[in-house]
């Protein structure tokens, strides 16, 4: 144990999970504090740490693709949700989609069983409670739904920003239409997961229509304001132009049915659980209002007679201006004490979030341990840093992608084969600095 240098992490998600594990596991006295069953979010249900409130998708397992790399750069680091994702995983093609309940109780038992790691279930109002009476150093990693008064109290010493958040409906698999759907991945890609549920012309703009024309639900003051990309409403990505779905969300390309003819336009269903019970309707984050909803879908055939097991729903996400707070290594500028993690840096996604944790876990260690290692924009964790931390007047949330990774010094016109490139040199710096690391212990 490293005597001394005590680490309180606030908030147990993706990213206060990994941080706290990471630390806790590496010698560090740690106390996890997750307000959780004492005060609930918005968007939260289980008691349980990680999780994972609008997908039970992480994106593509292909290294080559940015979010693919990432997680292949956590495995490198030793990821706690990399591993819970890999004992929870269902089956989704190319991506990495997990049972949500089995995902968060791995997650769980882990730092419940985790030596050095102290559980505290209760609300951390303010800053000053931590820094003043909590250990030596504090991550706060509260997620996109901050509690009010520690919002209240961050916005106070740092400035934050609010943008929009959605989440798909959910519906039963045996209440999808067989004879109005057909299964398959992307251009064949995959094992044939998803169900398929294709549009005439016809249906599509009857569809978009009513997209446009229905109720939506009332948004709380608090609420209002920019929309990020990453999760726009599918009515308001309607609203840009009706045809602007048929190359977003419901694009048919890659995709054949039976009769060997690609549709007008896709709807896809991803599995939501382990057992293939329930489906998510992938892109369909909505703030329409419930009956709305069903009204709505319904109207895709295949989906006629679908029941709805969960409704979307749009909640509040909260981050800061991260570029003129933090460091590289997610400590604040004017307090290296103090470190924040997850999506309240504006860091965007699920793998993203967890990646900041563990990062600022690292980073943390090593100052406590004095390793002198430091990533750059040639890995996508690097780059990731880079992006929260460097100058930027209109920063916006950022998932992870291959324009913020540094380019290779020699081009390479083939699209595929660049993303190859840079990612096997990722996996080698990210191998590098992992070694370093055990190097510097020995």
């Amino acid at each position: 144990m490293i005597d001394g240098n005590e680490v309180v992490v606030v908030g147990g998600g993706l990213a206060g999970s990994e941080a706290a594990y990471y630390l806790a596991k590496n010698g560090v006295k740690t106390t996890l504090i997750e307000m959780k069953p004492q005060k609930f979010s918005p968007a939260h249900e289980s008691v349980n740490f990680g999780e994972l409130v609008c997908s039970n998708s992480l994106k593509s397992n292909d290294f080559t693709n940015a979010c693919g790399l990432l997680k292949q750069e956590m495995r490198i680091l030793g990821s706690l949700t990399m591993r819970a994702a890999e004992y929870a995983k269902v089956p989704a093609g190319s991506a990495l989609a997990v049972d949500r309940d089995k995902f968060s109780a791995f997650i769980t038992k882990e730092l419940e069983s985790c030596e050095n790691l102290t559980i505290e279930r209760k609300e951390v109002k303010s800053l000053s409670e931590i820094l003043e009476n909590g250990g030596r150093y504090a991550i706060i990693a509260t997620g996109p739904l901050t509690s009010d008064e520690l919002s209240a109290d961050i916005s106070a010493t740092f400035g934050k920003l609010n943008f929009y958040d959605a989440s798909a409906p959910i519906v039963s698999a045996e209440s999808i239409d067989e004879n109005a759907s057909f299964t398959g991945d992307r251009y064949g890609k995959g094992t044939g997961d998803y169900i398929n549920c294709p549009m005439n012309r016809e249906e599509y703009y009857a569809f978009v229509d009513a997209l446009l024309s229905a109720e939506r639900a009332h948004l709380h003051e608090f609420e209002k304001g920019e929309i990020f990309e990453g999760c726009m409403p599918i009515e308001v990505m309607a609203s840009r132009g009706k045809d602007t779905l048929r190359f977003g969300t419901l694009k048919p390309v890659g995709l054949t049915g039976e009769d060997g003819v690609r549709p007008f336009a896709v709807l896809q269903l991803r599995k939501e659980n382990e057992l293939g019970t329930a489906y998510n309707l992938v892109g369909c984050q909505t703030n329409l209002k419930f009956p709305e909803q069903k009204r709505v879908f319904s109207m895709i055939p295949a989906l006629k007679n679908a029941d709805f097991l969960r409704y979307g729903v749009m909640h509040r996400n909260t981050y800061i201006h991260a570029p003129s707070v933090l460091n590289a290594d997610f400590s604040v500028k004017n307090n290296q004490r103090l470190y924040f993690a997850g999506q309240i840096t504006g860091v965007e996604g699920y793998v993203e979030s967890a990646a900041s944790g563990l990062l600022v876990a690292v980073h943390l260690l090593d100052k406590l341990t004095g390793k002198i290692r430091a990533l750059d924009g040639e890995t996508m964790s690097g780059a990731l840093e880079r992006y929260v931390s460097t100058p930027n007047k209109d920063y916006q949330p950022m998932n992870a992608n291959f324009g913020i990774i540094n380019p290779m010094p020699m081009r390479i016109k083939d699209k595929k084969e660049r993303y190859t490139a840079l990612a096997n040199r990722a996996l080698e710096k990210m191998q590098a600095f992992k070694e370093l690391g055990e190097i510097q212990d020995s």
